[in-house]
């Protein structure tokens, strides 16, 4: 899995480097609902090179249901953003035991294998829901590790109240939504997607999704959500199977970072 990971990436940066560099302006924000400009300039994006790409480091815990135990967690992954790609590799352990995951969107596909010990599948998921439930990862991405890229043509905009927004992102032939919520200050406080599924690699459940963001902070230029629960909203309760802490972050990187 690490091969493969690896391996898309190295293709991915060799088909960018030889876009020329732009800067983000006030101008490329015209189209944007007010929320979302104050958030680009609050994280500190306008006056900076236009996001390409991203790779970030992440660790904190995760865990598959209600009633198992947490597993501390590694993670690192890319995303570009024109031609969406995401490669997210995730390392953990339970009860001592390693378990091994990558997560790969490309050209509108999404697949997610998990094996322990780097030899036993336990996960595979493939197929329509997955494709879905990774488009709307990609739009939650974008807009908590490079609100940059959220001057996209590809999202749409509705301001649907005081610092509220519906954003509507279209990847080839796939659409999906959510609602961001901001505080007075301009930070993002959380995202609402109804069209991510809970799966369990076998089986698909159309919940709510939510990540609210419980910090923020300094990643040199700019100033970032840094850490965040990940949640199901189940109908027998809230289902938070995964606590982030953003630990790294660069952008439009120019080689592979290992």
């Amino acid at each position: 899995m690490k091969k493969k990971y690896l391996k898309e990436i190295r293709l991915k940066i060799q088909s960018e480097t030889k876009e020329r560099p732009e800067i983000l302006t006030e101008t490329d924000m015209k189209h944007l609902p007010e929320p979302v400009k104050k958030y680009i300039r609050l994280t500190g994006f306008v006056g900076k090179e236009k996001i390409r790409n991203v790779f970030l480091k992440a660790s904190g815990k995760i865990r598959s249901s209600e009633k198992s135990g947490w597993m501390p967690f590694t993670s690192e992954q890319y995303n570009f953003f024109s031609n969406p790609l995401r490669a997210f590799y995730i390392k953990a352990k339970k009860m001592g035991v390693p378990a091994n995951g990558l997560h790969l969107y490309k050209n509108e596909t999404a697949t997610m294998v998990i094996k322990i010990l780097n030899l036993f599948k336990v996960v595979d998921a493939i197929g329509p829901e997955m494709n879905q439930a990774e488009t709307v990862t990609i739009l939650n991405d974008m807009c908590c590790m490079a609100p940059g890229s959220l001057i996209s043509k590809n999202i749409s905009w509705e301001e649907t109240g005081q610092n509220e927004v519906k954003a509507t992102f279209t990847n080839g032939n796939i659409t999906v939504s959510a609602m961001l919520f901001f505080n007075r200050e301009g930070q993002l406080v959380n995202f609402i997607s109804h069209d991510r599924y809970d799966t369990d690699g076998k089986t698909y459940k159309n919940y709510p999704w939510e990540t609210p963001v419980t910090a923020y902070g300094k990643f040199g230029d700019y100033y970032l959500p840094s850490k965040a629960d990940v949640i199901y909203k189940r109908p027998d309760g809230d289902f938070c199977y995964l606590e982030f802490q953003l630990d790294v972050i660069k952008y439009n990187v120019k080689k592979l970072i290992t």
